[in-house]
């Protein structure tokens, strides 16, 4: 059986409070996307739990530009936990999951800390996968450059 998921770790100078805070922060999203792909919060403000759902501005030229993704948090611990299921919303306003996810995972690691970041597809339906040409639509040097960019945005360094 394929495994439908990457999943890459990466130590940070910070401690995990500090870390969990820009997990946590919509607004500080796009801050830890390597590409230009995650705009801004629709409504900034911090998850604090399980169910919550937030909205994320989003671009891709592949995908006809601008667009807006739905996020339901599934997965939240503070300072330790945090993983979302992007989707849609219905007519109703209900949330359609796409059938992928985003994990988080924050450990204390000596002086810092150790982020592992999974992304699993394992979800997806076979016709979303066809109308964009498979997934993942990344490989897995993207989570690779996000933990680069959330090391960056939390230490300030570059």
């Amino acid at each position: 059986m394929t495994v439908e998921r990457y999943v890459v770790t990466r130590t940070i100078a910070a401690s995990p409070a500090q870390v969990f805070a820009v997990l946590s922060d919509p607004a500080r999203h796009q801050q830890i996307e390597p590409s230009d792909w995650v705009r801004d919060a629709v409504e900034p403000q911090r998850i604090a739990g399980v169910g919550e759902m937030f909205a994320m501005n989003m671009f891709l030229e592949f995908a006809g530009g601008h667009y807006v993704m739905h996020n339901v948090v599934d997965v939240f611990e503070a300072d330790r936990s945090i993983g979302w299921l992007p989707g849609t919303l219905d007519d109703d306003g209900n949330h359609q999951p796409g059938g992928w996810s985003w994990r988080y995972d924050v450990a204390p690691a000596g002086s810092g800390t150790e982020v592992t970041l999974t992304y699993n597809w394992s979800g997806t339906p076979q016709s979303f996968r066809d109308t964009i040409g498979g997934m993942p639509p990344f490989d897995k040097s993207y989570l690779v450059d996000s933990l680069a960019a959330l090391d960056r945005s939390v230490t300030g360094e570059s």
